[in-house]
C-alpha cells in the first residue's frame, strides 16, 4: 500500500512551508502576529489561517504567568472609572500607570477616535485615574496595527509605577529548523525588536530546548545571562525562564512574547508587558483559558465563521470566494489578482461541510460591504456538488442575492448540482471553466 497524502482542506490540515534552518529573521514571528490588522494580500491570508491562535489581553496573560510563578508587577484591572478610581488609592506611592486593553500593538502612540484623546498608555497621578478610564473606555484606540477601525477598549490597566534599569527581550516559539520550542532573546528590549535585529543581527540570542528533555535549570540560566542578566538577576530571570516555558507548554500556547522583560532599579527582575498566543486546536483541554477570548476585538464575520468551523479570513478585495480545499482556494485567489480583480476573502468550507454551513458562509460572504461579486469555485470529491448548491439556494432564498453570482461546479455530483440551481430560479452565472469563471467574476466587480 501507499501511503496518500491527505487533502488538505481543513484547518486541522493545512499547508506547511517547507523546513529551512532558523535565521535572524526568525524572531519576528510574534511581533507580525499582531499586525494582522494591517494590509494583508491573499497569500498573508492563507498564513494567517494557518496560524489559528487565541490572543489574551495583557492583563489576562500576566494573570496566567503569575499563576505559574512567574515574576510580574502588581496590578489590578477595572471596567469602569469609578471601579479604577478605587483601585488606584490601592497602590503605593503617588503615582500610577494606567493601560488601555486592547489586542494591538502600540498602544502608547495611538489615539481614541471619539475624543481624539492621546495615548493609550499614561503615568498619572492616583486620583486621576477615574478621569483618565473615563476617556478611554468605551472609546475606540487607533494604533498603527489596528488600522483605521480601531480597536474597543473596554478594559484598563492600573499597575505599579517603577524604575527600570535595563530592558531585555525574550520570547518562545516553535522552531521548525530546530524541531521544536526555541528561545529567542536579547540584551535591549522595550522598543522594535525587528529594528534591532535589521540594525545588528547578532544582537538576537537563540537557545533551542528539546521538547523531550524540556528546559533544565542550567539552560534557563544560560540564557539568562546570554540576554545579559548578572549575579542575582540572572538568578531570578532564570527561575521566571523556566516558568515562562512551562506556561508554553503546559498551555499549548503558539507564541509568548515579553517585552520589556526589565530588571528594576530595587533590583527585582520582572515581566512588564507581555503577548501570548494559544492553539485553537487545544481548546478541548483548555477550556478555561478559551474562555477569556475578547471577540470583541476580533473580526465579526471571523467569529461568526468561526461558530461553524469555517475557515474564513477577511481582505480588503471585491471578489467573495468560496471554495473548498486550501489548494483550490490559494489557485483562485491568485488567479482574479492575475485578471486584475482582488479576492474579498479567504474562505474554505472542508470537505466535512453540509447545508448548514453553507448557508452560514454565504451569509458571510454576501454581508460584506466591501464585496462586488462573488465567485462559488467547487471541485467536487469529498465534498459534493450538490451539498454546495442546496446550501446556496437555501441561504439565497433566506437572505436573498443583493449581488452578481457566478458558480462552478466540477466533480461528484455535478450534475444534479447544476440542476439544483437551474430549477432554483435564481440568477446565477453558471460557468464550467476555471479561468472564465475568475474572469466573469472580476467583470462583474468592476
Amino acid at each position: 500500500l501507499k501511503a496518500i497524502p491527505r487533502p488538505q482542506s481543513s484547518p486541522r490540515c493545512r499547508p506547511q512551508p517547507p523546513l529551512r534552518p532558523p535565521s535572524a529573521a526568525m524572531f519576528a514571528v510574534a511581533p507580525l502576529a499582531r499586525r494582522a490588522a494591517g494590509a494583508r494580500s491573499s497569500r498573508l491570508a492563507l498564513a494567517a489561517a494557518g496560524r489559528r491562535n487565541l490572543s489574551l489581553h495583557e492583563y489576562q496573560s500576566l494573570g496566567v504567568f503569575q499563576d505559574f510563578g512567574v515574576a510580574i508587577p502588581k496590578i489590578a484591572v477595572a471596567f469602569s472609572p469609578q471601579e479604577a478610581g478605587e483601585k488606584a488609592k490601592e497602590f503605593a506611592g503617588d503615582e500610577v500607570v494606567i493601560k488601555t486593553q486592547v489586542l494591538a500593538g502600540g498602544r502608547g502612540l495611538g489615539y481614541f477616535k471619539e475624543n481624539n484623546f492621546q495615548g493609550g498608555v499614561h503615568i498619572i497621578a492616583k486620583e486621576k485615574a477615574a478621569e483618565y478610564a473615563d476617556k478611554m473606555l468605551g472609546k475606540t484606540l487607533i494604533t498603527k496595527q489596528t488600522g483605521a477601525a480601531g480597536k474597543p477598549c473596554n478594559t484598563v490597566l492600573l499597575a505599579e509605577k517603577f524604575q527600570i534599569k535595563t530592558e531585555k527581550y525574550f520570547a518562545i516559539l516553535m522552531d521548525r529548523g530546530s524541531g521544536g520550542p526555541i528561545m529567542i532573546g536579547s540584551k535591549t528590549g522595550g522598543t522594535s525588536i525587528e529594528d534591532i535585529a535589521a540594525k545588528d543581527p547578532t544582537a538576537i540570542v537563540k537557545v533551542p530546548v528539546d521538547i523531550m528533555e524540556g528546559i533544565t535549570d542550567a539552560k534557563a540560566l544560560e540564557m539568562a545571562t546570554k540576554m545579559g542578566f548578572q549575579g542575582p538577576q540572572a538568578e531570578s530571570a532564570a527561575k521566571s525562564i523556566a516558568s515562562l516555558y512551562k506556561v508554553f507548554i503546559e498551555r499549548d500556547c503558539t507564541m509568548v512574547e515579553i517585552n520589556p522583560f526589565a530588571e528594576l532599579t530595587d533590583g527585582r527582575v520582572i515581566v512588564c508587558d507581555a503577548k501570548v498566543g494559544f492553539d485553537d486546536n487545544a481548546e478541548f483541554r483548555q477550556k478555561d483559558i478559551h474562555t477569556k477570548r475578547d471577540i470583541s476585538q476580533e473580526d465579526a464575520m471571523e467569529v461568526e465563521a468561526k461558530k461553524f468551523d469555517l475557515n474564513y479570513i477577511k481582505l480588503d478585495g471585491s471578489v467573495a470566494c468560496m471554495v473548498n480545499g486550501a489548494g483550490l482556494a490559494m489557485s483562485t485567489m491568485d488567479l482574479l489578482k492575475f485578471l486584475g480583480g482582488s479576492p474579498a476573502n479567504f474562505l474554505d468550507v472542508g470537505g466535512a461541510a453540509n447545508k448548514e454551513t453553507i448557508t452560514a458562509a454565504f451569509k458571510i460572504i454576501q454581508g460584506d460591504k466591501d464585496v462586488k461579486s462573488i465567485l462559488i469555485n467547487i471541485f467536487g470529491g469529498i465534498m459534493r456538488c450538490d451539498v454546495i448548491a442546496d446550501g446556496v439556494v437555501a441561504a439565497v432564498k433566506e437572505v436573498g442575492l443583493t449581488k452578481p453570482l457566478i458558480v462552478r461546479l466540477v466533480g461528484t455530483n455535478v450534475d444534479q448540482g447544476k440542476k439544483i440551481i437551474a430549477e432554483s430560479g435564481l440568477d446565477v452565472i453558471a460557468i464550467g471553466d476555471f479561468t472564465e469563471a475568475a474572469k466573469k467574476a472580476v467583470e462583474m466587480a468592476k
